[in-house]
């Protein structure tokens, strides 16, 4: 027994030194490893931010352009009514709104949550505002007659459908760059 327990402490003075060395290594070497893969994605995230930054930039101006554009002032300037009945120029508002939002759809995938809500409650504030000024007005209008009617709705509120939604965006964009 005294021969085993002598091998065994023998076996132990050459073994535990090699198992810290060993121990030792393993840790070293995963915190390499550890700060390695950290620099790496620090590089990967900057990279990144390189190519994102941009595009992220392109889509607030395309989502400003967008409320700009059907900020109902700007919307009536642009598309006239001349020589349409006030149910025609209604549906020509509409559907003008629709394209222009569907067009710029995919902007949400670069804004907030928070904002892409600010442009989609804008757009159905203008959309409501024509709604609601075009069920007001007699049956054989003239689509002149909706423009002036729209205009003086926003003017009587004095604030356009869109402005807390631009000044939310830019707010952001003030934030993010």
């Amino acid at each position: 027994m005294n021969e085993f327990l002598i091998f065994i402490i023998d076996l132990l003075k050459i073994a535990l030194p090699a198992i810290i060395v060993a121990v030792a290594m393993y840790y070293l070497v995963k915190k390499h490893y550890e700060r390695d893969h950290k620099i790496k994605l620090l590089e990967l995230r900057q990279k990144n931010a390189e190519v994102v930054l941009p595009i992220r930039l392109q889509a607030y101006e395309r989502i400003v352009l967008l409320l700009e554009r059907i900020t109902p002032s700007n919307l009536l300037l642009r598309v006239g009514a001349s020589g349409q009945t006030a149910a025609e120029y209604h549906r020509v508002l509409l559907n003008e709104i629709r394209n222009e939002f569907n067009h710029n759809m995919s902007q949400q995938v670069y804004m907030t949550e928070q904002a892409w809500q600010q442009v989609k409650h804008a757009r159905e504030d203008v959309v409501n505002l024509i709604n609601k000024t075009y069920k007001e007005l007699p049956e054989n209008s003239r689509g002149t007659d909706l423009a002036k009617r729209i205009l003086e709705s926003v003017l009587a509120t004095e604030q356009d459908p869109t402005s807390r939604a631009l000044s939310y965006v830019k707010q952001e964009i003030r934030q993010v760059f």
